[in-house]
């Protein structure tokens, strides 16, 4: 799997929302694309995660 340009390797299937809490992301601050299309924050626990695919994670981080 590619998270933000860089080759991660799943052992097995995993839900987005188990993956990013593994990594420390605070879902609230977060916008996730999986293959090109915008993840919804209400699927991050259905949506499964493999191999194959191209993740982007864009954290928000607030400033003035």
């Amino acid at each position: 799997m590619i998270v933000n340009g860089k080759e991660i390797i799943l052992q097995k299937e995993i839900s987005l929302k188990v993956f990013l809490e593994k990594k420390g992301y605070d879902l609230a601050r977060i916008a996730v694309e999986k293959n090109g299309i915008i993840v919804e924050k209400n699927s991050f626990e259905t949506e499964k995660l493999c191999c194959s695919d191209k993740i982007e994670i864009v954290s928000f981080v607030g400033g003035g």
